[in-house]
């Protein structure tokens, strides 16, 4: 799945994780694939899945009612 790099940015920043958010800045590209960028994503201490359960409108908000 493709999520934009800002999204990813405002979450670490939500979560207090401003270090994080300025690494994820310089190290991931525009449009983060999910699959093809699932190690930078861990290197910053995010996994895919639980990225696309926490954003807003995203799949977590959809599948949040399947207990999945």
């Amino acid at each position: 799945m493709q999520i934009d790099k800002s999204q990813i940015l405002e979450l670490l920043r939500k979560q207090g994780n401003n270090d994080k958010a300025t690494q994820a800045e310089s190290e991931l590209p525009d449009r983060v694939d999910t699959d093809q960028h699932a190690d930078l994503l861990s290197k910053l201490g995010i996994s895919p899945a639980e990225l696309l359960a926490k954003l807003p409108g995203g799949l977590g908000d959809k599948l949040g009612g399947l207990g999945l």
